[in-house]
């Protein structure tokens, strides 16, 4: 008949093909889930606005984020990557993007929150382009899953404007 090394390689095989095949089919999964996030962002302040000694502009807000991302937790869900974003066009750059804020949502207990704070880290421009200039908050998320692929998408949301006056 087979040694026992034998039948210790066929189980293992054997298992490995199981799991293998039980992450290829949870990946997959998620793929039928339809998420229908939701979120919405005030600015409430422009606590500062400045022009630095070496010519950059740096602003300071306090805003309000309400967001729901229950949506996005399956069963193969192990946390969710938020960060907002300000986004605006200079002469030099078509799109300039500054990360305002982020968080790791662990749960979707978690994940319908509101949440009222100022920038967590610094909103600065490399020049003079940021007075009464017309920018958008766009809150990023990135679901990172227990198997398979990582899921990233956004919401945007227009109609702000920097002060014409620095503060």
């Amino acid at each position: 008949m087979h040694s026992l090394g034998f039948r210790v390689n066929a189980l293992l095989t054997l298992g490995v093909t199981v799991l293998a095949l039980m992450c290829v089919i949870a990946s997959l999964s998620d793929n039928l889930s339809v998420p229908s996030p939701s979120a919405n962002v005030q600015v409430l302040n422009f606590n500062w606005f400045q022009k630095q000694s070496e010519g950059n502009e740096e602003v300071s807000l306090t805003f309000k984020i309400a967001a729901d991302l229950q949506s996005m937790f399956t069963w193969n869900t192990k946390q969710v990557f938020v960060f907002l974003a300000a986004e605006y066009e200079t002469p030099k750059n078509s799109l300039n993007q500054v990360s305002l804020w982020d968080g790791i949502i662990p749960s979707k207990e978690h994940a319908k929150f509101l949440i009222h704070t100022t920038n967590k880290y610094r909103f600065v421009d490399q020049g003079s382009n940021l007075r009464g200039k017309e920018f958008n908050l766009t809150l990023h998320w990135h679901v990172m899953p227990k198997t398979g692929k990582m899921f990233a998408d956004k919401i945007a949301m227009t109609g702000y404007r920097m002060p014409k006056e620095y503060r």
